[in-house]
């Protein structure tokens, strides 16, 4: 009994109460001139910033086990390289982690860190995340809108 309770407010917690906002999608953002498809699998490209948060599908907001993301910026020394790419794939929850460096400002940009998120049936995210001075990471959920 205890159970199928449990079961039952699990499935009321995961579905939007009637009138509740969708799952709004992420909004794109520039792709940028250094993208370059096939960034390693890795989680860190260096240390003090973590991002971190989960890919999620609209308008329901499931998660998106196995998702890809690709993430780049430019190094300390304002310059892009393959040392500054990395591929991550979401856990089973949804969930990813990426470590680098607090990615400075160049050529009137503010500091900014690209993203390229990919998961069967939905469209390809791209967007870029911009650290807040002072801080040492964020989370940083994504929505994908599904394929039309």
């Amino acid at each position: 009994m205890i159970w199928a309770l449990l079961a039952l407010l699990a499935v009321q917690a995961a579905t939007p109460a009637a009138g509740a906002p969708a799952c709004v999608p992420t909004p794109p953002d520039a792709l940028g001139p250094f993208y370059r498809p096939g960034a390693p699998m890795r989680s860190s490209v260096g240390r003090g910033y973590v991002l971190a948060g989960r890919v999620l599908g609209a308008p329901t907001c499931q998660p998106l086990p196995g998702a890809r993301l690709e993430f780049w910026l430019a190094g300390p020394d304002g310059r892009y390289g393959d040392g500054y790419r990395a591929t991550v794939v979401a856990d089973p929850s949804g969930a990813y982690r990426f470590e680098s460096h607090f990615p400075p400002p160049y050529a009137g940009r503010p500091p900014h860190i690209h993203v390229r998120a990919s998961a069967p049936g939905y469209r390809v995210l791209v967007t870029q995340h911009y650290p807040r001075p002072g801080t040492t990471g964020a989370q940083f959920d994504l929505v994908l809108e599904p394929e039309t």
